[in-house]
């Protein structure tokens, strides 16, 4: 089963500086149909204008995992983490028992755009971590592992048992990912177009698989694809 979120039902936010799209509900939008997919409980496609970001603010008991698609992002925590990130790089940011943090835009002109995630943990009250790893020339037409619980492979770890897996196309590229039993997928286009399944999607569009044996994605154009295997 195959459940679409096109992109032009999400919630949306206009804070000027900060346009943000919203797959699931968060903040002041909410949507009792679209509260989380499984352990996947936000994904929000943020553009912040030159100059504009998130001041210092708290985190706990959160996975969140963040993929810059164009642009710069300023990172800095209470953990004494500091980093300018750019398209290609992935970030992974444990909460556990607290941290705060700021994210502003590098530049004071250019936008920058970017997918934010927040999974739920399996356990509460870890110590805090950060890592980050960058993805900016992971080759095409394969599956990359950004993230997994503990970090297999050499990916970002995360509290819980989720595969996060970034695709880039250029055209023409058919990629499988198979699921096991009893495991779900989200299917989340950063860029482009491309088929799930033989199901189009487009910028923005999102869907859950449930009972799927095999996830199929092909593209026809220059694409960029987040994939979530999780319980």
């Amino acid at each position: 089963m195959i459940t679409l979120r096109p992109a032009a039902e999400r919630g949306h936010a206009d804070h000027g500086w900060l346009q943000s799209a919203h797959t699931f509900s968060f903040a002041d939008y909410h949507d009792p149909r679209w509260v989380h997919f499984r352990h996947l409980r936000v994904l929000n496609d943020d553009v912040i204008a030159g100059g504009g970001g998130f001041g210092m603010h708290p985190h706990r008991d959160m996975e969140i995992l963040t993929y810059v698609l164009r642009g710069a992002l300023r990172h800095r925590d209470s953990m004494g983490n500091t980093a300018v990130m750019r398209a290609g790089d992935a970030q992974q940011m444990s909460a556990g028992t607290g941290v705060t943090h700021s994210e502003f835009n590098d530049s004071p002109t250019e936008p920058l755009r970017l997918l934010q995630t927040w999974i739920l943990p399996a356990r509460k009250n870890v110590a805090p971590s950060y890592a980050e790893k960058s993805f900016a020339t992971a080759a095409t037409g394969q599956l990359h592992l950004i993230a997994s619980g503990g970090g297999r492979d050499g990916s970002l770890p995360l509290q819980q048992d989720c595969d996060v897996w970034l695709a880039k196309f250029v055209g023409g590229e058919t990629i499988s990912l198979p699921l096991q039993p009893g495991r779900h997928a989200w299917v989340q286009v950063a860029e482009g177009e491309l088929t799930l399944n033989s199901t189009p999607l487009r910028e923005g569009d999102g869907a859950g698989l449930s009972e799927e044996t095999t996830l199929n994605l092909t593209a026809c154009e220059p694409a960029q694809v987040l994939v979530f295997d999780l319980t």
